[in-house]
């Protein structure tokens, strides 16, 4: 059984990305800069929205961290987002989501210029994904595509069960995973699919993206398959000096045994995501940077 360690590939995307900024600096003079809007004061969010301020920071990329409070309009929300739009020193613009009740995150992801998108969810870049057209794609399901690469496990006729509908995983993952070049066949499954566990036990790969912690036991799958848990869990844990503990949407420690190779988490899908930002922020720097010199 193989453990497909998230954090080795991270690294390897790292050392890239550094290079690429260090050149980038010396061409233009000024770094690949992220703007990230978190807006209230959740603690999830607070500490995601650090973790991508370290990674910039890391790299030499510039960032702009605004905090804005939970009350905040959704006209003034929507003018923040305009003035970064039109700043020539800001390649990306992230909102940190969930956004608070009042904020219609529909519309603000649609206000996001097209070309700063380096989330990946603007209707537009949704749309080139689904068709094999160049654009943004959304970071964990690209960082997926990365860890399939790095340790060279093919998806060319193999049946890839995708567990989970979401816009930000299960949608973008099936569609990337059936183009030309992956070639792998999909099934989706989600709360309402029926014999689920018959499904599953098809699958060459399991990518598992439910948000439901260990939902997915031995019984779910087949011997020697591979499972990808994209899920990042918190349970309660009183001999963690915490509280809680992190466990993915997998039930590793019974799953992995009968697994070809398996994410673990921590330290699987969730610290490419981040990368996978850095990732495209250094694309979008680029092609704005080339565009202004056009």
């Amino acid at each position: 059984m193989q453990i497909l360690t998230g954090k080795e590939v991270a690294e390897k995307v790292y050392e890239t990305l550094q290079s690429d900024c260090n050149a980038f600096v010396e061409k233009y003079g000024f770094p690949p800069t992220l703007a990230v809007i978190l807006v209230g004061t959740d603690p999830a969010s607070q500490s995601y929205v650090q973790g991508k301020k370290q990674a910039c920071l890391s790299l030499g990329f510039g960032h702009r961290d605004y905090h804005l409070d939970a009350e905040t309009s959704q006209d003034e929300l929507l003018e923040l987002i305009h003035t970064l739009n039109n700043d020539p020193s800001v390649h990306g613009i992230l909102v940190q989501m969930p956004l608070p009740p009042h904020l219609d995150a529909d519309l603000v992801i649609q206000n996001i210029k097209v070309e700063k998108d380096v989330d990946g969810f603007h209707p537009q870049n949704v749309g080139n994904l689904l068709i094999g057209k160049p654009g943004f794609i959304s970071c964990t399901p690209l960082g997926v595509l990365h860890i399939l690469d790095y340790y060279a496990l093919s998806c060319e006729g193999k049946h890839v069960v995708v567990l989970g509908r979401s816009n930000i995983v299960g949608k973008p993952m099936a569609s990337l995973l059936m183009q030309k070049g992956r070639d792998a066949t999909v099934t989706i499954c989600h709360s309402k699919t029926e014999k689920l566990e018959q499904i599953t036990k098809q699958a060459d790969i399991l990518i598992a993206a439910i948000g439901k912690p260990l939902f997915v036991t031995e019984s779910m799958v087949k011997e020697g398959c591979i499972v990808i848990d994209v899920g990042i869990n918190r349970v309660e844990d009183p001999s963690r000096k915490r509280g809680y503990r992190l466990v993915g949407d997998v039930d590793y420690e019974h799953v992995a045994p009968h697994c070809k190779a398996i994410t673990p988490v921590p330290g699987g899908v969730g610290v490419m995501t981040i990368a996978m930002l850095m990732k495209n922020t250094m694309q979008a720097a680029l092609q704005l940077a080339q565009k202004e010199m056009q």
